[in-house]
């Protein structure tokens, strides 16, 4: 067994490779930028090698500097995780050629399965039904643009070296296939150092569902089940889960032996990922397979109990798997959620900056993977297990120059309902301050009636938020729960407030009984009687709840019992109430007096100002072009400038007709959030 690894990434993989090497007793090296000096992933790691500037391809891409820094460690083995080198054959070939163990697979099936025009063409000489598409290389956006039509749209554009959405776009006429073609091919550059393009038939409607496969240098190959990654944004996964609530055990049995058969077509060893589209009959189509490490790894090790990375490490030091197909059990459910640094109420955009609070919910180990090496035997009934796998923590800094993922939170439980249900309580005991996130999005997932049937597709998000994320709008009768919680913590907090040193002597204040709590636009009149217990919320209508918590002023988190039903709510303070997160919905509570209350309706309502005639810059990012000069006149939906973040290009569009009166940024600029870029008449 190897002494010594390379972890050459970044983030939370870099953590999880650290963790199950230190329990193999393998001591780690990170490599770092300039960005990472204070990353988690460094101060893991036994020893930590500098590599670079920030940009990816300045640092972690840079094959030179890597082998530099494998010398320099002295490491025996590295590991790539996911994306960044972790699929390029030139890397696998240097390593091979410094003698040193490459934790992924030979050169050869990088080659043949990594690339995925390759990979595409040996799928059809091997019989494996695949998308119609174009896989020859493609020259410039006209041709791109001619084969677009001969496939028929909707096509999808993709870099031939891509994966984790980049470098891919959604084409329903020549337009958007002349900048998607362009797009593509800036961030496969930027991303992978390689900007290939092909194309294929987009399929409208599918199911995204993958196979974990594992095999040895000995000729053993093994799959470990699916993974449905249908709930995507932007081809970017967002939540996944295994099992596949859609697939039955003989369309299991019958993609996890083409998958394996593809694997060892090509000599494959280590980890990966056999990708296919499944329509409504069950009918599946090879889609790519990912030569390496998924970084949703963790829904297959909780519902079986196998450590990939582990795995990885021993099929890299020449062992034979210890587990055969016959071993492999599929016990419970699991469920993952990504947590990215993206704004849902500003359209997913990216989102930089300091974490000011980052408390995840406490790790819980139960079901197959126990503690990460140890088997539990059967799923125990009500046992839940919570994983949160990251590579920050609070006070650290969400770079513009890498992903924009925080974390992967998962959950396990005998069945999908109880391990949904164990991510809405996770996802709302998760506390997250500083920076824009998507919990609220997932939230709503989670809470959605599609998601909790199964019935979804890979349209899903745009299907069911066609205009965007705004919130969650709470029904009546979690309102009420709500609003008796509110108004229960307010008699606490008020409490305290009479209590505070240096009163006046002889003036004592009373808190009253009767209370008006306000919410998504709706009034409450409550009455509250409270013992050492908890209190009863008794509404205008005579209808009461009884509330329990064990909440104090100044706590983020409150867990609140209302009539057996409970709710984690995460509470900030405002001017005479409580800002309140829960299950996705954000608003503010309002806890007044009668007169209070009398007095707030009269106040008047300060509104936002007018910025119609304004083009702001939505993100942190750098300007990459400016489409439109003084003078123009653009229309509605015409592209005005293209902004990069996380590397990711956005291309920016006119909302409505206009004139451009003045430009105030260009080629090169670094923007921040709410920059004006452009003015209008």
């Amino acid at each position: 067994m190897f002494k010594k690894i390379l972890i050459a990434n970044r983030g939370e993989i870099a953590c999880r490779v650290i963790k199950t090497a230190r329990k193999m007793g393998i001591t780690t090296v990170a490599i770092y930028s300039d960005a990472d000096k204070q990353a988690l992933h460094v101060a893991m790691a036994d020893e930590a090698v500098h590599i670079g500037p920030p940009p990816a391809n300045q640092s972690y891409i840079v094959i030179d500097k890597v082998m530099e820094a494998i010398r320099s460690s002295g490491a025996q083995a590295v590991h790539p995780g996911y994306g960044f080198l972790s699929e390029n054959a030139k890397f696998a070939q240097a390593l091979e050629a410094a003698g040193v163990a490459f934790v992924g697979p030979p050169v050869g099936a990088i080659e043949k399965m990594g690339d995925k025009i390759t990979s595409k063409k040996i799928a059809q000489e091997a019989g494996v039904s695949t998308v119609p598409g174009y896989m020859g290389l493609i020259e410039d956006a006209d041709e791109a643009v001619k084969i677009s039509g001969e496939i028929g749209y909707p096509v999808m554009i993709k870099a031939s070296a891509g994966g984790g959405g980049k470098g891919m776009r959604i084409a329903w006429n020549d337009e958007e296939a002349r900048e998607g073609f362009q797009s593509s091919k800036n961030e496969a550059a930027n991303s992978f150092g390689d900007d290939r393009i092909f194309i294929e038939k987009f399929v409208t409607q599918p199911r995204h569902i993958e196979i974990q496969v594992l095999c040895d240098a000995h000729g053993n190959g093994i799959y470990l089940g699916e993974r449905e990654c249908s709930i995507q944004r932007r081809n970017q996964k967002v939540v996944e889960e295994a099992p596949s609530p859609f697939l039955d055990e003989a369309t299991r049995k019958a993609m996890g032996e083409q998958a394996v058969a593809l694997a060892q077509a090509v000599g494959y060893t280590s980890a990966g990922t056999v990708e296919f589209i499944v329509d409504g009959n069950k009918d599946f189509f090879f889609l790519e397979m990912n030569t390496r490490l998924q970084v949703e790894h963790p829904v297959t090790e909780l519902i079986t109990g196998v450590d990939l990375v582990e795995q990885m490490i021993r099929v890299a030091a020449g062992e034979k798997l210890s587990i055969t197909q016959a071993d492999v059990t599929l016990t419970g459910w699991a469920i993952e959620n990504r947590l990215y640094a993206e704004d849902p109420y500003r359209n997913f955009l990216p989102s930089i900056g300091r974490l000011t609070r980052y408390r995840p919910p406490a790790e819980v180990a139960a079901g197959p993977l126990l503690d990460n090496d140890k088997w539990q035997g059967d799923a125990a009934a009500g046992a839940v297990a919570v994983r949160n796998d990251t590579g920050v923590f609070e006070g650290g800094e969400i770079s513009m120059y890498y992903d924009p993922m925080i974390a992967k939170l998962c959950t396990w439980a005998p069945t999908r309902g109880e391990a949904i249900e164990a991510m809405r309580v996770a996802l709302d005991s998760f506390e997250v301050e500083g920076i824009g996130h998507n919990l609220p999005f997932l939230s709503a997932v989670m809470d959605h009636p599609k998601f909790v049937s199964g019935d979804m597709t890979t349209a899903f998000i745009a299907e069911e938020y066609p205009d965007g994320f705004d919130g969650v709008t709470l029904n009546d009768a979690d309102l009420r729960r709500l609003a008796a919680s509110c108004a229960a913590m307010h008699r606490v907090a008020e409490i305290r407030r009479t209590r505070v040193s240096g009163r006046m002597d002889n003036h004592e204040r009373k808190v009253g009984t009767d209370w008006v709590v306000t919410a998504q636009g709706q009034r409450f009149d409550v009455t509250i009687a409270a013992d050492h217990d908890g209190s009863t919320v008794t509404f205008e209508d005579g209808s009461a709840l009884r509330v329990t918590s064990g909440w104090v002023p100044g706590a983020t988190l409150a867990h609140v019992n209302v009539d057996g039903h409970t709710l984690v709510l995460k509470v900030g303070k405002v001017s005479g109430g409580f800002h309140i997160r829960t299950r996705g919905a954000d608003l503010k509570v309002h806890v007044r007096t009668p007169r209070q209350a009398e007095l707030a309706e009269k106040m008047p309502e300060k509104l936002p100002p007018d910025t119609s005639k304004l083009l702001l810059c939505p993100m942190p990012g750098l300007i990459v072009k400016i489409d439109v000069e003084v003078g123009d006149e653009v229309q509605d939906g015409q592209a005005l400038c293209t902004v990069e973040a996380m590397k990711m290009e956005n291309i920016l569009r006119a909302e409505r007709k206009g004139v451009v009166a003045k430009i105030n940024a260009g080629p090169g600029d670094s923007l921040a959030v709410d920059d004006v870029i452009i003015e209008f008449e």
